[in-house]
This record gives C-alpha cells, sequence and structure tokens, in this order.
C-alpha cells in the first residue's frame, strides 16, 4: 500500500476534508491537514476481505448487533489536538450507533468497536500514529496485520516473521497487546468465539 498526497491550498478540518472528499473511488485519510489517498496492493485487500468476511460471519451467525465495513470514516485527534480522518482497512461498529442517522456520511465522531489496518510500507503510522490516536479515541480492541513482516524487530523479534498484534483497552485506557503467529488461534475479545488462526489470515 502507498499514499498520494492530494495538495489543497490550506490545511483542512475533518469538516472541511469531509466536503471536499474526492468524488473519484478509493480510500482517502486527513492527515496533519491535508487529503491522502491510500492505494492498497491486490494482497493487502484480499487479506482485508477476508477478515471482513470471517467477522461478518460471526455477527451473522451470532446475531451480533455490530456492522462489519471497509469504507467507514473515523474522525481521531494526535496527541496535539490535530484532527485526523482515519478509515480503517476494516471496521466493526454497533449498529446502534450507526443507524442513529443514516442519511449522514459515513464519518463517525464515536470510537468504533474494533479497526483493523493491513500493514504495508508506511508500517510506522499504523504501529505508531494510528495506535496512538486509536487509543486517544478509546476504540476497544485493534488489530495491526503485519502480514509481510515490514515493522521493526522491535516489535515482530529477530528473525522478524509475519504477526498478528491484538490491541485491547485496559481499565486504563491503555492498550495492551498480544502478538500471534503461525496457528496460533487469535484471540479477540469483539469475537471471543471465532476461530481463526494468524496462517489463514496471511494466506487469504
Amino acid at each position: 500500500m502507498s499514499t498520494v498526497l492530494i495538495t489543497t491550498n490550506q490545511k483542512l478540518t475533518f469538516e472541511q476534508f469531509i466536503e471536499q472528499l474526492p468524488d473519484e473511488d478509493g480510500r482517502y485519510e486527513l492527515v496533519n491537514g491535508e487529503i491522502v489517498r491510500i492505494l492498497a496492493t491486490r494482497q493487502h485487500d484480499d487479506i482485508a476481505d477476508f477478515i471482513a468476511d470471517a467477522l461478518n460471519d460471526q455477527v451473522k451467525r451470532l446475531q451480533l448487533n455490530y456492522r462489519v465495513s471497509g469504507r467507514i470514516m473515523i474522525r481521531t485527534q494526535t496527541a496535539e489536538g490535530k484532527e485526523q480522518g482515519r478509515q480503517p482497512d476494516v471496521s466493526v461498529v454497533d449498529k446502534t450507533i450507526w443507524s442513529t442517522n443514516r442519511a449522514a456520511y459515513s464519518a463517525l465522531l464515536e470510537p468504533l468497536q474494533m479497526a483493523v489496518e493491513i500493514i504495508s510500507t508506511n508500517w510506522e503510522d499504523d504501529y505508531i500514529d494510528k495506535l496512538d490516536e486509536y487509543q486517544r479515541l478509546g476504540i476497544p480492541e485493534y488489530w495491526i496485520v503485519d502480514y509481510l513482516a515490514l515493522g521493526s524487530r522491535n516489535y515482530l523479534g529477530n528473525p522478524k516473521v509475519p504477526t498478528v498484534f491484538v490491541y485491547l483497552l485496559d481499565e486504563n485506557g491503555i492498550y495492551q497487546s498480544t502478538a500471534f503467529r503461525g496457528n496460533d488461534i487469535i484471540v479477540s475479545r469483539t469475537f471471543p468465539e471465532m476461530v481463526l488462526t494468524a496462517e489463514q489470515v496471511f494466506l487469504a
């Protein structure tokens, strides 16, 4: 996945960003006041679709009050209070929140139940920036799927191996992470009955 900066004459607020979103299909984020187009590889999209399908299977089977989508925009804030617009690769949102204003554009101010990011070459965005923003917003569960083992050895160990990190908010609102590799079954607080291994995700 790579990013393309779309230049604007001024630094945008989140509201201006939503109003000025390009008409072309694609994923866009607001980063430091500027619109950035997200370009993903087919492999990246295949993994995102596989995870979304697995989560949707759980929602349907257990009749959970969630909506799963790859097209939901959320407003986050940096440590400096700067508004960002993020579009996770996979989002899980409470249907009650989603349905409060169905005529609105799909931009949420409330926290998602769960966000999933598939790692690409700009891996620091997901491991550092988005992790901080999602924790600050209060998203209870955040997955980082590093299928190419692109992150630093501080995260992945040595040798680096593909890993799914699941971050869960603790009682103090701080993320605690667990790493899943190979045939490890990914443990999800949102979907506790799901049986899905890290390897199944990587082979999607």
